[in-house]
């Protein structure tokens, strides 16, 4: 059994996470390359089909990536590699099944989906080969979970940012350079995923025992927990997937043609860019599953520090983040193929919505691994909810816009309802006069920034500026707004940052 987690432990881990999760920002920088050799429309629907992949492996996987971050730091060794070789088998089998059903039913499928002219022919291709990105992504996803669950966070920084994204940026300009059009980017997509298929096998065999992976058998109370655990927490995953991959699928539903693939692609660029504050919650996320397990099995009542400790420091990072990318939003779509300026009011409420997730910690995964099974439900379930209702109030008059909008309110109520029950079950505030102290000092940092955009200053040296100033704003609010044992549990960086 793991002993007592340390503030520390929390700021190592984040850190590391938040540097696997940098992959995030590399494929924001890849997308307007793969927007101007491929176009938009091609863009958009390559969105879709990679959508529909995420979707799906979040329903096949079981939730087994998070079924494996409550149980393994939790048991011994035998049971620990008997439950990593079930959440395979019991994901990646029907993945594989899945994948060759939807390549026999290719032409039906391309029946239902929106696409350019162009991409019309070769539509039925891409489906039945992309389709084998399913047992891919879902190896990885579980590989690199059983990974995390041994608290190894920094090992996925190879995966996911150089073979999962640079590698896909380089394939794609090769495909474009061969004159592959329509397919170029599912082929480099493919072909980038398997390599990193690879690597996670390597890492997987880094930190079990490939011979006790083979030979493990899950005892059925073992089994029962896995599965248990995780069709407790799937409906939670899911929902999180859903707001992120679902609504450019609806508009490509919903619009025929070029438009349908057209409004896909702008939700899309605009969803990515505004994954960028993501990357902290996310970081979070991820290192606070197990470490939140390993501490409620060591002292419950010690979640306080490390829960309050990730709180503030997302704060204090994601809420000049966000305002950074609203207020420089224009010059990043410029950046695009024209036709992605429409993108801009879609963007700015997304990252209003993520920063809305981020301001209350990371309550979601700490609910997840230590609360009662039926709260993730309950969760996802207003979540849903919300963003069904308000989505047909407002999509049929605002389009794209509206979809945002209610996406963006589904998902800070389910981040909001996980605060309000940590506080019932745990005494968990969110937003006490500590959390209330660094909100304080992000919220100056985001005034000068504020100011400084309304200075009469061309676009690009505007957005040069904002983005130094960035810098600065963000360390005062960190070195002010944290207190003196959170700006020390930031280690070595904190020091060489000076913010001890």
């Amino acid at each position: 059994m793991s002993g007592p987690v340390a503030r520390a432990d929390v700021a190592k881990g984040a850190g590391l996470a938040a540097l696997a999760r940098l992959g995030a920002l590399v494929e924001v920088v890849a997308q307007p390359a793969y927007t101007w050799l491929f176009g938009i429309a091609t863009y958009g629907l390559y969105t879709v089909l990679w959508a529909i992949v995420n979707i799906v492996e979040n329903i096949v996987d079981l939730s087994m990536t998070q079924a494996l971050q409550r149980i393994v730091p939790a048991v011994d060794e035998a049971d620990a590699h008997a439950a990593v070789r079930f959440a395979l088998l019991v994901s990646v089998l029907p993945a594989a099944a899945l994948a060759l059903l939807a390549t026999l039913a290719a032409d039906p499928i391309a029946g239902l989906l929106s696409a350019a002219p162009a991409d019309r022919a070769t539509l039925p291709r891409a489906i039945a080969l992309f389709a084998w990105a399913l047992p891919l992504w879902t190896f990885v996803e579980v590989a690199t979970s059983a990974a995390r669950a041994r608290r190894a966070f920094g090992p996925e920084i190879r995966l996911r940012i150089f073979w999962e994204q640079v590698a896909r940026l380089g394939f794609a300009v090769g495909f474009f350079a061969l004159g592959v059009q329509s397919l170029g980017l599912i082929l480099a997509h493919l072909a980038s995923l398997t390599l990193t298929a690879l690597l996670a096998a390597r890492l997987l065999a880094r930190y079990y025992d490939p011979g006790l992976l083979l030979r493990a058998r899950a005892a059925p109370g073992l089994r029962r927990e896995l599965l248990g655990s995780g069709l407790a927490l799937l409906p939670s995953a899911l929902s999180r997937r859903l707001f992120n991959d679902l609504p450019p699928v609806l508009l490509n539903l919903l619009l025929p043609g070029a438009p349908g693939a057209t409004a896909a692609g702008l939700f899309g660029i605009a969803r990515k860019i505004a994954s960028v504050p993501l990357i902290v919650r996310q970081a979070f996320h991820y290192v606070l599953a197990p470490l939140a397990t390993a501490q409620a099995a060591h002292d419950r009542a010690g979640m306080a520090a490390i829960y309050g400790f990730a709180t503030r420091l997302s704060i204090a990072l994601v809420v000049p983040l966000a305002a950074l990318l609203i207020l420089v939003a224009a010059d990043i779509l410029s950046v695009f193929a024209p036709e992605a300026a429409a993108a801009l009011p879609v963007l700015v409420i997304l990252v209003l919505g993520r920063a809305g997730e981020a301001v209350v910690g990371p309550a979601t995964p700490v609910v997840e691994m230590t609360g009662h099974r039926i709260l993730p439900l309950v969760n996802s379930l207003i979540g849903l909810a919300l963003w069904a209702g308000i989505g047909l109030w407002l999509v049929p008059a605002m389009g794209a816009t509206g979809m945002a909008v209610a996406v963006s309110i589904g998902t800070v109520a389910i981040a909001w309802a996980a605060t309000i029950e940590l506080r019932l079950s745990d005494g968990l505030a969110a937003f006490d006069a500590a959390a209330l102290k660094t909100l304080a000092a992000a919220l100056i940092a985001v005034a000068l920034l504020w100011g400084l955009g309304a200075l009469p200053v061309p676009a690009p040296a505007r957005a040069l500026l904002l983005f130094a100033a960035f810098w600065p704003l963000t360390w005062g609010a960190l070195r002010w707004g944290l207190p003196p044992e959170d700006r020390a549990a930031l280690g070595r960086t904190g020091r060489r940052l000076r913010l001890a």
